[in-house]
């Protein structure tokens, strides 16, 4: 009998402590792991909130808007630190069907957007002040891929704002001056607006506060009329019908919870409807947190030590008796001497390591050669477009489809001898077509074959001068391995800062990535052809140029040709990672299904890369046979059928 009652009693304590350590909540609050800054701040100062003055416990689940939207309805995640009120279908859905509410009101007067210019813009062209001087100052934004227009950089594709900034640009009468230029990522959108207030140069871009990049540098806003609700709701719709200009709203930040959240965690929801920043303190902490390298975390954590009289009337007192103890402060607010060993202090981590960093000497390198030399890099950027990108592009553009289908139809069948190949090759490419996709397949040769070209023109020489000087080897080979390990979106940052968002830094990057095994396969051939016929060659009186010409290239041809088929397998798998820097074609497909989730678009272009790379590595790799497979192949391909 007093078993049971013991056993009882360890059932009841069991029961009720986990209640008395966490009032606030009873399971695991799944926070949604937010990319930009101010987000990734503001649910940082709720981690710390919920945690530390509610003791409740958290999780932080990855991932892009909309799916995070998405998860929220179907409360998979219970927080999302920031929410733009009115810019997400999926979240206004959601809200319609009281799955989700958005609560509180995080930022003081609400966010704002618009078209901006720097201001120095302004003050050297007193003229420009509202959206209708733009064609009068058309020439300060010359596109430098198309100079018979100007310029005006959008949002990424698949984000809500690239909608009505390209439905302004229509309704405005601009898009006939300005091309729609999409940067493919938003880090990809800061870098080009950094470079070129680096460089003292003109740029009409669309953005928003709270960022970092607003406290960082002076933008000035056109004006616009005044907001209209009702054409802005068909601004928002891609296929909207009004022929109308609005000013800008301004958007109100609230937290997006799901509404089991707001049933079971009341407390917190208390919290969350009183938590508010000013535009000041929420700009300044993520300028703070952008130039000292910190985390959304640890940026929260700063921010919690050095304002608790913003936070405080937040929090219940017992709450902020908690959270206080947990930073390490007293009840005056005031530092405690055990503050700097807190679990919660980054610098408290102790290490075994000195702390050595190439990360600001190299930011700083970097920016100081933007400033000093930016003019040169764009000096070659221009070159490249103008003799090398546009030609190509124009002259893929000029040939009708149908002809373009018939030439890789026969170029296939003469490279692998197989009828059905053949066809297969034809059904392919009118398939990208019959999807929509033929435009963005011309943007998309047009780089390959000029970054095969460039590889091919600097990789086969470095590969043959490699192969006769051991002294350039040993110096040569670390570097390639360097190229060819180093992850592929590290090249992405210098080249983007360097020559602007488009194609030129996407063609740069992917000849550095496409590079080494053209170089190796290259000078790996011609180190591995037969000693005697070289000898024999010396014999009769050849000359070095002689033997590289008529014998060592002749027989190390099917590893150059290898080389060349890795060359280009690897410049059209940078189609996706060079969209992100706004370099147009298949790629900008994939990410933009990406960002919107939207699976049949994704399905398509991947379809598409997919059938184009199978098409060119069939044929390089049939092309670059030897001779005696080569003949073997072309026999093959007479027999008869059974």
């Amino acid at each position: 009998m007093r078993q049971w009652i013991a056993l009882s009693l360890l059932c009841m304590s069991a029961l009720l402590l986990p209640v008395s350590a966490s009032a606030a909540c009873d399971s695991p609050i799944k926070f949604g792991a937010l990319t930009w800054e101010s987000g990734q701040f503001i649910s940082g100062v709720l981690k710390y909130i919920v945690e530390d003055g509610y003791g409740c416990t958290i999780e932080e689940v990855p991932g892009a808007g909309p799916a995070l939207d998405t998860a929220l309805s179907q409360n998979d995640i219970q927080v999302i630190g920031e929410q733009w009120i009115g810019r997400s279908p999926i979240m206004e859905q959601a809200i319609e069907q009281n799955k989700v509410a958005v609560i509180g009101d995080t930022l003081k007067g609400g966010a704002t957007q618009g078209w901006y210019v720097p201001r120095y813009v302004l003050e050297e062209n007193p003229g420009l002040r509202r959206y209708q001087d733009l064609p009068k100052y058309a020439e300060l934004f010359k596109d430098p891929e198309d100079p018979n227009k100007s310029r005006f950089m959008n949002c990424p594709s698949g984000w809500t704002c690239e909608i009505f900034n390209t439905r302004l640009l229509k309704t405005t009468g601009l898009d006939s001056i300005f091309n729609n230029a999409h940067p493919g990522t938003g880090a990809a959108l800061d870098a080009e607006i950094a470079s070129a207030f680096e460089q003292h140069k003109p740029l009409l871009f669309y953005y928003w506060q709270p960022t970092g990049l607003m406290a960082k540098y002076d933008f000035a806003a056109l004006e616009f009329p005044a907001h209209k609700d009702a054409c802005w709701q068909d601004l928002l719709l891609a296929d909207g019908t009004m022929d109308c200009v609005s000013g800008f709203p301004v958007s109100p930040l609230g937290i997006a919870v799901s509404t089991l959240f707001i049933e079971t965690n009341p407390e917190l929801v208390d919290v969350f409807e009183k938590v508010q920043f000013t535009s000041d303190e929420l700009n300044g902490a993520i300028l703070e947190m952008s130039e000292s390298k910190r985390s959304g975390d640890e940026q929260a954590l700063v921010f919690l030590r050095e304002n608790p009289n913003v936070w405080q009337g937040w929090l219940t007192d017992e709450a902020a008796v908690n959270l206080a103890a947990k930073l390490g402060l007293d009840s005056a607010g005031a530092m405690t001497a055990d503050a700097a060993t807190s679990r919660l202090d980054p610098s408290a981590r102790s290490s075994s390591f000195p702390l050595w960093s190439l990360e600001t000497p190299l930011n700083n390198a970097l920016a100081s050669v933007v400033q000093n030399y930016g003019g040169v890099f764009r000096t070659i950027s221009t070159m490249a477009l103008t003799y090398l990108l546009l030609p190509i592009e124009q002259l893929l553009t000029a040939i009708p489809p149908w002809l373009i289908i018939a030439f890789v139809t026969v170029l296939g069948w003469f490279g692998v001898r197989k009828i059905w190949f053949a066809l297969a090759c034809g059904a392919g490419l009118f398939l990208i077509g019959a999807f929509g996709l033929w435009g963005a397949l011309i943007d998309t040769l047009a780089l390959l074959i000029v970054s095969v070209l460039v590889t091919i023109v600097m990789g086969i020489p470095i590969g043959i001068a490699m192969s006769s000087s051991q002294l350039l080897r040993k110096v040569v080979t670390p570097v390639l391995d360097v190229m060819q390990t180093m992850p592929s979106f590290v090249y992405l940052i210098p080249v983007l800062m360097l020559f602007g968002i488009g194609k030129v830094p996407a063609l740069f990057a992917t000849i550095i990535y496409a590079l080494p095994p053209l170089i190796r396969l290259t000078m790996l051939g011609i180190t591995q052809v037969n000693h005697e016929m070289v000898e024999a060659g010396r014999s009769f009186g050849s000359t070095h140029m002689q033997l590289l010409i008529w014998i060592k290239l002749p027989q190390a041809l099917p590893s150059i040709m290898a080389g060349v088929n890795q060359a280009v397998m690897m410049s059209l798998s940078m189609v996706v990672l060079a969209s992100m820097i706004g370099a147009p074609g298949l790629g900008e497909d994939v990410l933009q299904s990406i960002q919107t989730l939207n699976i049949g678009q994704g399905l398509q272009a991947g379809t598409a890369i997919v059938i184009v790379a199978i098409i060119i590595d069939r044929i390089t790799q049939a092309f670059g046979q030897g001779k005696r497979a080569r003949q073997k192949t072309i026999q093959a391909g007479k027999r008869p059928i059974g």
